[in-house]
């Protein structure tokens, strides 16, 4: 329990004790009496219920829409932020940090709410997340009449299926399709449209609700003894690990295959904390901004293993090497030779996929290969990059460096018992390639769709999964005037993360491509004071300008958020542009040909 805004014991956080409570209250949903005689329920007491049978214990979004009363009746918490999208966004993070064990629910009104909402659906489905969205929709006889704003007809382009509850006796049917659906497969968000008029209709038929199953599939056996060969006979493999690694708990299989075969490891940036970043075998993650150990074992590769992504082109990823032999193992098969052409396809659950291969290399080899040679080549790499970055990451120039920023945030902090993410733009690209996480789901890497503001949300989410664990956003002064207001609902809902600002009232990452329209009419040009700002919605707030500052006020932070309170830290920036590309280039945003 965290103290609450007047000194009070917060009883929000969902309890062991009141978790098996609920687990044995709601087993299995049911209309039925104590007697067995067949009673009724209103539907929103059933889908409460249905939710609790799943183990719901949070959900997320804005007003109005009636499943927050229901959820409350059934201690299920309700969080309530100041934007739809940003509710979307903390369901997001829950479903992420269990692995979709806790499948996070984001509920809206009806019309405007799910419209501004849009946003967080469309980003859950760019980043293959399971979220089960609740938007309310308009009375049945409306539901159809422009311009009224139907979810099951214009959010089908975003969403793994999407379903409206047009009867109450259908509940358990509805529920249990997307309840399938978002433990099975790929991820991504599911939809189930209430109309506004069905919520107080009764459920008149037996409810029997019983939790979905969840199910796992595997590759074929032919094609892991090719993979398997083909790894063997490899002279420079690397193991490129995605997400899929994290829904399944891939973890253990990723880091014996690794070491079985001294196979050097690089992680794509949602997959960023798979494999520890502290292993002699570790490149790093993909993405924009790389280590230079990453660009220079995927260029000298002969053999790229994906496991558990996608190799989905983004401008935000790591592009694979031409030219190279490439096994590919994804739980969906719609992902197979989209751009990369693989050699051999391996369709199913990354930890099935990974211990069958196991079983064959254990027939192939008889001991684990001696990884001397290439930890020395990983280590010799990474430190001559490392030595080419130290002058930045340790400068005292002011305006302040956001790498010094970073790198006093490593000294400060335990990586295992942290959860860090960044948001869209510099943020990401300075913190990725030197952030090194020891354990899984402590990072939150995103960049499919790269919307201002997400990071917030998640980190909100991830701090109520996790009390217990320093949780970390960076963000820029152009993310924050998108989701700013949130940090209200940090303090409302007493959600006490550490979120680090780098102002440097410009958006940088902009400099080359918008010369002309700023030197005419300034459009790159933002300010605010933030630390006012949040000082005013009631955060413990500083504002650094001194590099020597630096590491006390992260200090301060970490402590103010282990006393309860949430935390702003505004560091006032330079203009940064550099960014680790193959090795240390400068990275220049492009320039319109027109503006040359």
């Amino acid at each position: 329990m965290v103290p609450g805004p007047a000194g009070s014991l917060a009883t929000f956080p969902m309890t062991a004790v009141r978790r098996a409570d609920r687990r044995r209250r709601y087993p299995r949903a049911s209309t039925r009496t104590e007697s067995g005689e067949q009673g009724s329920m209103k539907l929103g007491t059933a889908i409460a219920e249905i939710l609790a049978a799943e183990g719901i214990e949070i959900v997320s979004g804005y007003p109005l829409n009636y499943l927050f009363e229901y959820a409350a009746d059934a201690d299920i918490r309700p969080v309530i932020t100041r934007a739809e999208r940003t509710g979307g966004h903390i369901a997001d993070a829950i479903s992420r940090v269990t692995s979709g064990k806790q499948i996070g629910v984001y509920a809206t009104q009806h019309g405007p709410g799910i419209e501004n909402g849009m946003g967080a659906v469309a980003q859950a489905f760019g980043e293959s997340v399971p979220l089960l969205v609740l938007p309310m929709g308009y009375r049945r006889d409306e539901a159809h009449i422009a311009p009224n704003f139907n979810s099951t007809i214009s959010l089908r382009s975003i969403a793994k299926s999407v379903e409206p509850l047009n009867d109450a006796n259908q509940v358990a049917a509805v529920f249990r399709r997307a309840f399938s659906r978002l433990r099975n497969g790929r991820g991504g968000p599911v939809v189930v449209e209430i109309p506004r008029d069905m919520w107080f209709a009764d459920v008149t038929v037996p409810l029997d609700y019983r939790p979905v199953i969840s199910t796992r599939s595997g590759p074929d056996p032919a094609d892991v003894r090719r993979a398997a060969e083909m790894l063997v006979a490899a002279q420079r493999p690397v193991i490129y690990a995605g997400q899929g690694v994290h829904y399944a708990e891939a973890w253990p299989q990723l880091k014996r295959l690794a070491e079985k075969l001294a196979i050097p490891v690089t992680t794509s940036l949602q997959g960023k904390s798979a494999f520890p970043e502290d292993h002699p075998l570790s490149l790093g993650s993909c993405g924009r901004a790389i280590p230079r150990t990453v660009h220079h074992f995927l260029a000298e590769s002969d053999l790229i293993f994906g496991v558990g992504c996608s190799f989905t082109p983004s401008d935000f990823a790591t592009a694979m090497p031409e030219g190279k032999t490439v096994i590919h193992a994804t739980v969906d098969p719609g992902h197979l030779d989209t751009v990369v052409q693989a050699d051999v396809g391996l369709v199913g659950d990354a930890a099935l996929t990974l211990d069958a291969l196991l079983t064959v290399l254990d027939e192939l080899v008889d001991t684990d290969r001696d990884r001397t040679a290439v930890a020395a080549e990983i280590e010799q790499v990474h430190d001559d990059w490392l030595a080419e970055w130290l002058p930045l990451l340790t400068s005292d120039e002011n305006p302040i460096s956001a790498y010094r920023v970073i790198w006093e945030l490593i000294a400060a902090t335990d990586a295992a018992n942290t959860i860090i993410t960044h948001d869209a733009g510099s943020p990401r690209d300075q913190l990725s390639p030197f952030w090194k996480c020891t354990e899984p789901l402590t990072y939150l890497g995103w960049g499919k769709t790269t919307q201002l503001g997400y990071g917030l949300g998640l980190v909100m989410g991830a701090k109520l999964i996790h009390p217990e664990k320093l949780c970390v956003n960076l963000w820029g002064d152009a993310a924050i005037g998108f989701t700013g207001i949130e940090l209200e609902t940090c303090v409302r809902e007493q959600i006490p993360v550490l979120s680090i600002l780098f102002n440097n009232s410009y958006m940088a990452m902009e400099t080359n491509a918008m010369g002309l329209s700023q030197s005419k009419y300034h459009t790159m040009e933002i300010s605010g004071d933030y630390t006012a700002m949040a000082q005013a919605l009631g955060l413990y707030a500083e504002k650094v300008t001194d590099p020597a500052d630096i590491a006390g006020a992260i200090r301060r932070g970490i402590a103010q958020t282990e006393a309860g309170r949430p935390v702003l830290l505004e560091f006032i920036t330079s203009r940064e542009l550099r960014i680790s590309t193959h090795g240390g280039d400068t990275y220049m945003s492009p320039v319109p040909d027109n503006f040359r």
